[in-house]
């Protein structure tokens, strides 16, 4: 079978857990699989090394010996696509590095998964868009997307005509249950009208919603002053900027959430503990609460974080981490492998048990 390339409309709508779950399947179905991300989006330091994330990920729940080199042959950092502007970087010299690296990675098996970097566009400073990277790979091209209004299928529509006859179909990730009805009355007879393949609409699932605790510390850079529970799973967010009374009642309704504010807000603070509902605080502003806070905290068992940025761009970050559900993990992916077996064509996307 060709080489799968999973791609996406937007950011963070699950390519990884799809496309490890995708070769997880297959490998059960008895192919040797192989895994590759060329461009490297997720980063994070590791001893003394940026690399991303998910090609670690991938060689441990595939048991891979594969070189991070291999599975990861650019480092799309600022860094590289700063240098690209200025012309430091060779597109045609790219190209080779990530074409040997999948010769080497493909070598012993027979079905490749790729994952997009970002989104379909990503990679354009050194023409390395997905679809570029499926033409030089030769790959079908899966396009991962979200449905929240009728609006998203424009954005939907241009994805597809950037990937072009390689498109081996649409799959829909994380469909509330308000849309999923549009979508699969409305949304996938209208795609098919215009000749596009719907392979799947997973609805979402509240084990792949959030992120835990520990996660969220680290997306966030934050000083953990508060052990707590870091396997409590985060699911939205809100913001402590009422007084005290007010934020109490408002806390002790928001359930799996995330208290957001001013280190300074004491007040605000103690009420996030008091309500035994908050599954962490986070304090803004690099201010230390009075140790009385920490210490109901600490007895109370609740996280409590501290960052150095203010509310608003803490909000920001948070929300988008925590939309996004950035724990990925082995559970993560057989969440995922069981939500494709259910709700999507699997036998067109890795083919028949052998």
């Amino acid at each position: 079978m060709n080489p799968l390339l999973v791609t996406s409309t937007a950011e963070s709508t699950g390519k990884t857990a799809v496309t490890l779950a995708l070769a997880r399947i297959a490998a059960e179905r008895g192919r040797e699989v192989g895994y590759m991300k060329p461009k490297g989006t997720r980063l994070q330091s590791v001893v003394g090394k940026t690399l991303d994330e998910d090609p670690m990920l991938a060689r441990e729940l595939l048991d891979t010996d594969a070189e991070m080199h291999e599975m990861e042959p650019i480092v799309y950092s600022p860094t590289f696509i700063e240098g690209a502007i200025r012309g430091r970087e060779d597109p045609d010299e790219l190209r080779e590095r990530i074409a040997e690296a999948y010769d080497g990675l493909a070598e012993d098996t027979d079905a490749m998964f790729v994952e997009g970097g970002g989104d379909v566009r990503t990679g354009g400073v050194v023409d390395l868009t997905d679809p570029e990277v499926a033409e030089l790979l030769d790959a079908d091209v899966l396009l991962v997307a979200e449905y929240g209004e009728s609006g998203d299928v424009d954005d939907l529509l241009a994805a597809v005509d950037d990937v072009g006859d390689r498109l081996a179909g649409v799959l829909f990730n994380r469909v509330d249950d308000a849309v999923y009805d549009d979508v699969d009355q409305d949304v996938i007879p209208f795609l098919t009208s215009r000749g596009v393949d719907t392979l799947g609409a997973l609805p979402r699932s509240p084990e792949l919603a959030g992120v835990t605790v520990s996660a969220l510390a680290d997306e966030l850079g934050a000083d953990v002053l508060v052990e707590g529970d870091g396997d409590a799973l985060v699911q939205r967010f809100t913001v402590g900027a009422m007084g005290a009374e007010e934020a109490l009642r408002h806390f002790r309704r928001a359930r799996d959430a995330a208290v957001i504010t001013g280190g300074d807000r004491s007040d605000i603070a103690t009420a996030a503990v008091e309500a035994n509902s908050v599954r962490c605080l986070v304090l803004t502003g690099g201010h230390r609460p009075s140790g009385s806070v920490l210490g109901k905290a600490k007895e109370a068992g609740l996280p409590v974080l501290s960052v150095p940025s203010d509310t608003l761009t803490t909000v920001d970050r948070a929300e988008d981490v925590i939309r996004s559900g950035r724990t990925r993990d082995a559970r993560t992916v057989e969440v995922m492998r069981e939500l494709l077996e259910t709700h999507a064509d699997v036998e067109a996307l890795v083919g028949a048990e052998t």
